[in-house]
């Protein structure tokens, strides 16, 4: 099997791209950010490859102040600023709108709160309701047998 030349294909790739970077220093930002690959530094007037290894570029390539890629109007101190602001600001608002989701459920039970409160009420109605109608059979079948507890033991004996 053949051994893969891969890291020499990257060096010359790398290397393409330097050259392809290059050749727009000295010239404009707008010239240099045509080639996506490529990072504009405003202080030094230098177009060179962007570092795809780090996210940003590093400080002895070019300060994050003067760095621009992709548009010339935002350099990365700015648009780091920004991402800030902006991601912080949807925490914010995330929060909030959890904690007034939460707060709101508590204060309102839901329809099927309501409706399981309901259907207990029902039931405990309808127990109470036979509770009743049996005690007043039993109570009939006492009197009938004479099995009835009066309230004066000695009632029965007055006639």
């Amino acid at each position: 099997m053949g051994r893969m030349r891969l890291p020499g294909a990257l060096q010359g790739c790398a290397e393409r791209a330097i050259r392809e970077c290059q050749q727009y220093t000295n010239r404009s930002c707008e010239e240099c950010l045509k080639n996506v690959t490529c990072l504009w530094c405003a202080s030094s007037r230098r177009c060179v490859p962007y570092p795809v290894r780090r996210i940003l570029p590093p400080a002895d390539l070019c300060e994050l102040r003067s760095a621009r890629w992709g548009v010339c109007w935002v350099n990365f101190e700015a648009l780091i600023i920004a991402m800030s602001v902006v991601g912080g600001m949807i925490l914010i608002m995330l929060l909030v709108c959890c904690c007034c989701c939460c707060k709101k459920k508590s204060k309102k039970p839901d329809k099927e709160d309501e409706r399981a409160a309901r259907e207990r009420e029902r039931r405990r109605v309808r127990q109470e309701e036979r509770r009743a109608e049996m005690k007043s059979r039993h109570d009939e079948i006492r009197r009938k047998y004479g099995l009835f507890k009066e309230e004066n033991p000695y009632a029965k004996f007055e006639n």
